[in-house]
């Protein structure tokens, strides 16, 4: 989404436009949706839905930039995960993993691939803690900062930056090869 159109499509939103709707839709429900799923949720769909709603019944009572809205967005989905799984209760469910749409022509050995790939880092995620997990989920598949990563789950920044830092060495001893150099601004930001 252009940045600088954000405020002319929050008051058309707000409004009750249904083209601005589908805009904020189409820009972070597929990150809401990877973010549920990674978060263990058995249907992220439903994760998405409720979020969703949520912002709508909502949306008069935000102010702010893009930034802002995004990490708003994301509170509300990390309370409706929480929610969620305070009401499955304590009986482990094994989620299946939403994956996103590619497009295009099918390439099964393409697709094959790419599931077992999805499947190890999965299972290499299932190794983090729960706050591990969430920080991992906020910081890369959400794309937010530090600050609001602590923000949501109501811990201090440098919390979150131990919480990543550990997060990403179990990580890389689980996939090696698999990820960046550390030293990246992406750790300090």
């Amino acid at each position: 989404m252009d940045h600088s159109e954000f405020a002319s499509i929050l008051e058309a939103a707000r409004a009750g436009a249904e083209w601005a709707w589908s805009r904020l839709y189409a820009d972070l429900a597929g990150p809401v949706r990877g973010y549920a799923s990674l978060r263990g949720a058995p249907d992220p769909d439903d994760i998405v839905g409720d979020t969703f709603l949520q912002v709508a019944r909502n949306l008069t009572r935000f102010e702010g930039e893009y930034e802002g809205f995004r990490s708003w967005v994301f509170m509300v989905a990390h309370h409706r995960v929480v929610d969620d799984r305070r009401k499955r209760g304590r009986r482990r469910e094994d989620p299946v993993p939403v994956l996103p749409d590619r497009g295009g022509g099918r390439d099964v050995e393409s697709e094959a691939l790419a599931a077992l790939a999805t499947a190890g880092v999965l299972e290499a995620l299932e190794a983090l803690s729960p706050d591990q997990r969430s920080v991992v989920a906020l910081r890369f598949v959400a794309d937010l900062s530090l600050r609001d990563t602590a923000e949501i789950l109501g811990k201090r920044v440098g919390a979150v930056k131990s919480l990543q830092k550990r997060a990403l060495d179990r990580l890389a001893k689980t996939l090696p090869g698999a990820y960046p150099d550390r030293s990246s601004e992406r750790l300090r930001e």
